[in-house]
């Protein structure tokens, strides 16, 4: 049986635990992978947040340069362009250059009669050349582009040069004040962008601005940067709203593993109860072998004796008739034996059918021990037993199924003969007390160990060890002697101890059972 559940187990770990694992070492393998997909996808949703809000900047001081376009071209350039520039407190001033000698021609807006800043834009655009050519190559190709200039303050400084044939050899320089349009134009904005679901901050290397309640954000924290188109010197970044990527990714990998564990462990207690019941199948079909293999045992046994103590007297082979008594004594006795056999398989047929019926009466219990006793007093004598009764007369007549009864006290008898070694002595005692009588059968044989206590009751169980599996039996004695007792509401309790003995108790109630 135990190369059958070894073999029962290999398969079961074939079949259920090995695709697991392999799924499960494919899960932890292809975690990361995953990962790095979702993180992927957020960072390219972010990354079109901060294009939008780029291109937003830029659209908006595009338009800037239309308008002043349009108003250097006009008759009343300065009183327009001051009014640009009193309409937009972000732009700070205007200049216009000379594209073939790089220097400044005009200025308007906050930037006119600082003789200091447009000094300084004239050695800046002489350090940036290549920045004015690159724009007058836009010109002459048709389109106007904003080319930003970096400098050392806050102020945004924009080139780009007209698409209008009268001032194809001027260019213009646009100065932004960076942290008002950061916080008049691109606030108003990144609010619509950003709603509920993300917080978006603008970096700079001095300070921080951002446009949600709670700014108090480590920069570090802020993984999903882009730098500003026309802004140089300040970065765009973006988080979540509550969460970052890196804590999304990672309480996903948590749930993940979690399951993967909740898993596992669903599955070994799913191979383990499969097996349990797999197992306790095995040993039910090898207990009904054994009570087959027992039964046949003990059927053949008084058959045997029977048939050769009958055909010795048919063939007339003994001469006195004190033999021919004997003889007849052994055949009424093995008779009985096999009738009692017989009657025990059908009853536990029947009790396992639900259909064995009880017929209680009053009677002594006392009358019923005494009458088995009496009548197995022969086949004790035979094996050599001492036997001893002790009866309590004061035990009152109650309601008893006398022949349930009588078989019950008849098995714990026929378990103590078959279960003594040298020491065979049997005492059988009846008493009463706390409104139960019992009757107990104590003998001296080789007792039960104790993890096997419980188990006796079951059917077909038998102790495998020893002297108890040499013995031949049906395995389901006990068993009966169980369901007897318990159908009178009583309670069978044991005492034993390995190479002892053991003392089997019945008790019964005094109280009027139903039939």
């Amino acid at each position: 049986m135990n190369n059958r559940l070894r073999r029962i187990g290999i398969i079961l770990i074939v079949v259920l635990v090995v695709p697991a694992l392999l799924f499960i070492s494919f899960e932890l393998t292809s975690l990361n992978s995953n990962e790095k997909v979702i993180e992927k996808i957020y960072e390219s949703q972010l990354d079109a947040i901060l294009f939008s809000v780029n291109q937003y900047s830029q659209d908006i001081m595009e338009s800037w340069a239309g308008k002043i376009e349009e108003d250097i071209t006009s008759g009343n350039a300065e009183a327009n362009i001051k009014k640009i520039t009193d309409e937009n407190n972000s732009i700070d001033g205007v200049l216009i250059g000379d594209a073939a000698n790089y220097k400044i021609l005009n200025a308007y807006g906050k930037a006119s009669g600082d003789n200091y800043r447009i000094n300084f834009m004239d050695s800046l655009i002489k350090n940036n050349k290549s920045i004015v050519g690159r724009l007058v190559g836009y010109q002459q190709s048709g389109f106007r582009k904003l080319e930003p200039v970096k400098a050392d303050s806050s102020e945004a400084i924009l080139f780009f040069t007209f698409n209008n044939d009268k001032l194809h050899d001027k260019f213009c320089i646009l100065l932004v004040n960076s942290e008002i349009f950061i916080e008049k134009v691109l606030a108003p904005k990144i609010k619509s962008v950003s709603g509920n679901e993300f917080l978006i901050y603008i970096l700079s290397v001095s300070k921080n601005y951002s446009f949600d309640n709670d700014p108090v954000i480590p920069v570090d924290k802020i993984r999903t940067r882009k730098a500003m188109w026309l802004l140089p010197g300040f970065n765009l970044g973006i988080l979540l709203q509550g969460e970052t990527i890196d804590s999304m990714v990672k309480q996903r990998a948590i749930t993940n593993l979690a399951l993967i564990v909740i898993l596992i462990i669903v599955l070994l207690f799913g191979i383990y109860i499969v097996f349990k019941n797999v197992r306790r199948e095995i040993e039910i079909s090898q207990m009904k072998s054994d009570f087959v293999s027992n039964v046949s045992h003990e059927l053949r046994t008084p058959l045997s004796m029977i048939s050769m103590f009958a055909e010795t007297l048919e063939m007339g082979r003994v001469r006195t008739e004190e033999k021919k008594q004997e003889y007849y004594g052994i055949i009424s006795q093995e008779t009985a034996r096999l009738s009692r056999i017989v009657n025990s398989i059908l009853n536990f047929s029947r009790i396992e059918a639900g259909k064995r019926n009880y017929n209680f009466v009053d009677t002594f219990l006392n009358d019923i021990v005494e009458n088995v006793f009496s009548s197995y007093k022969v086949h004790l004598a035979q094996n050599g037993f001492e036997a001893i009764l002790d009866k309590d007369d004061s035990i009152p007549v109650q309601k008893l199924d006398e022949e349930a009864v009588s078989e019950a006290f008849m098995n714990l008898l026929d378990n103590a003969v078959k279960y003594s070694k040298e020491n065979k002595k049997l005492l059988v005692r009846t008493g009463f007390g706390n409104g139960l009588s019992f009757v107990e059968v104590k003998d001296y044989g080789i007792g039960i160990p104790k993890e096997d206590q419980n188990k006796i009751y079951e059917k077909f169980f038998r102790v495998g060890s020893g002297l108890v599996h040499n013995v031949k039996g049906t395995g389901l004695g006990l068993s009966i002697v169980k369901h007897i007792v318990e159908a009178h509401k009583g309670i069978v309790e044991l005492e034993s101890e390995p190479g002892k003995g053991s003392l089997f108790r019945l008790k019964f109630p005094l109280r009027k059972n139903k039939n």
